[in-house]
């Protein structure tokens, strides 16, 4: 797929456009220069033309080992993956020395540029930034405004002899069933209705999405460049330097994966900042959108409090759970510390058992294959299907066993069980009277669940119907 890089000054709308072409708010926008670190890539078109687009970091004269400098290292190795880039300067700033700059750099690439003029919502701006812009020797420019939407067929007509002859077709068909309540009431009872057999096969070459949290410096970007090999997003002991969700192409044996590196999560009251909110809100974004979600724990501070609520959240989202303590390598005690580790998971996420754990050195490479192995391990489970005949059996064997308290005297029966949906395994039971069956009496059909068909460590939901009354 053709791949446009848009690079530029800090502060000159890049996140803005980028934002544009992928036609959704994906990268941080702000007025704040800098709040772009790390380059990423979305799909995203213009008119007919699909393209991957990859929004950069401003671009600076700093060739130390600063933040500065490393943003600046990290658009340059963004440059290898794209066919042509889209050079942005601020109309209404006019040209500044940095431009002149990363002008002269980009002359020296073997790359097309086109040369983009943002911020030009009047004619007086259009008419000086223009002439102005002829001085880097980039050819004709192009008036736009990023947040209005002018322009776009300008940079598209530019841009138009870059482009491949054929685009490859697109596919983004869905993997489940849902069903609406009216669908729902009309499953009860219905023995040749069986999920395991009705919902579509998983589609083993679609990447599986991975989303990789934690609270700030434990380590989160140091895993993603370790399982890459590559130092594709910046790392280093200053808390935040993480602020978009970045999301890599990769993959593993035979596997492909969308590993997305997110920023870290405080507790809500020590984020005041904006642009922290924002950070925040694009990570638990990225939560919504994976499938498994690896928390990745301090070996210093294990599960604090923090953490424990960011795994809550991931298992509320019904998202596959990995928890990776990392920097193990410099634990002195470590069986002090795995203990406290399951005691802390036990008491504390009680409503999900067996959630897999893996001690990790990213910065070292140490048992990142055995992480990887208990992703696959999570997400076969976390789209487990079970026959209906074979549950309702079961659900017969539960209740007698230990059958639901009375109701006023009365039984309340279980009548009928189906799984509804997968990711994550999702049942149905209809019972005489849902309201009053007890929180306790849910649990333990959702242990038994967990139990006896084989469902470790994955969140389980039940949703408690009212069993129709034959004598209506």
């Amino acid at each position: 797929m053709f791949t446009l890089a848009i690079v530029g000054r800090p502060n000159v709308g890049k996140s803005t456009l980028f934002n544009r072409l992928a036609g959704k708010q994906l990268a941080i926008v702000d007025d704040t220069p800098g709040v772009t670190r790390d380059w990423r890539e979305a799909e995203g078109r213009m008119f007919h033309q699909r393209m991957r687009i990859i929004d950069t970091a401003g671009l600076e004269e700093s060739f130390d080992d600063s933040i500065e400098g490393r943003m600046r290292k990290q658009t340059e190795a963004a440059l290898v993956h794209a066919d042509a880039v889209l050079f942005l300067i601020d109309g209404r700033s006019g040209l500044t020395p940095i431009d002149e700059h990363f002008a002269r750099w980009l002359r020296k690439q073997d790359i097309p540029v086109v040369l983009g003029v943002n911020k030009c919502e009047n004619e007086t701006v259009v008419q000086n930034a223009m002439a102005e812009a002829y001085k880097l020797g980039l050819g004709q420019p192009v008036a736009i405004s990023a947040a209005h939407g002018h322009g776009i067929e300008d940079i598209y007509e530019a841009l138009l002899p870059h482009f491949p002859d054929e685009e490859e077709a697109h596919d983004d068909t869905g993997e489940d069933i849902y069903f609406s309540e009216e669908e729902l009431d009309a499953l009860e009872g219905d023995e040749e209705f069986d999920y395991a057999e009705k919902a579509p096969e998983i589609d083993y070459s679609k990447p599986i999405k991975i989303a990789i949290v934690g609270r700030p410096n434990v380590g989160k970007s140091t895993l993603l460049n370790c399982l890459l090999k590559d130092n594709r997003v910046m790392t280093g002991p200053e808390a935040g330097i993480t602020r978009d969700a970045i999301a890599v192409d990769w993959e593993w044996g035979d596997r492909k994966f969308k590993l997305v590196d997110t920023a870290g999560m405080r507790r809500k009251a020590r984020v005041t900042n904006r642009l922290e909110k924002m950070a925040v809100d694009d990570s638990l974004r990225a939560i919504r959108l994976a499938q498994v979600v690896v928390l990745v724990l301090d070996s210093n501070a294990i599960l604090d409090k923090q953490d424990l609520q960011i795994a809550e959240h991931v298992l509320n989202e019904g998202r596959a759970l990995v928890v990776a303590v990392n920097k193990w390598d410099i634990v002195e005690d470590r069986n002090e510390a795995l203990e406290q580790l399951n005691y802390k998971l036990d008491k504390s996420l009680s409503q999900v058992k067996d959630i897999p754990t893996v001690t990790i050195s990213a910065l070292k490479n140490r048992n990142t294959d055995k992480l990887m192995e208990y992703i696959m391990e999570i997400y076969e489970i976390w789209n487990s299907r079970v026959s209906t005949g074979k549950m309702n059996r079961w659900l017969a064997a539960m209740e007698s066993q230990h059958p639901a308290p009375l109701v006023q005297g009365r039984p309340n029966r279980l009548k009928y069980i189906t799984q509804i949906k997968s990711r994550p395994p999702t049942f149905a039971m209809w019972v005489s009277r849902p309201k009053e069956l007890p929180a306790a009496y849910r649990r333990y059909i959702v242990n038994g669940l967990r139990k006896d068909f084989d469902l470790p460590g994955t969140p389980i939901r039940l949703l408690v119907r009212a069993s129709k009354n034959p004598y209506k």
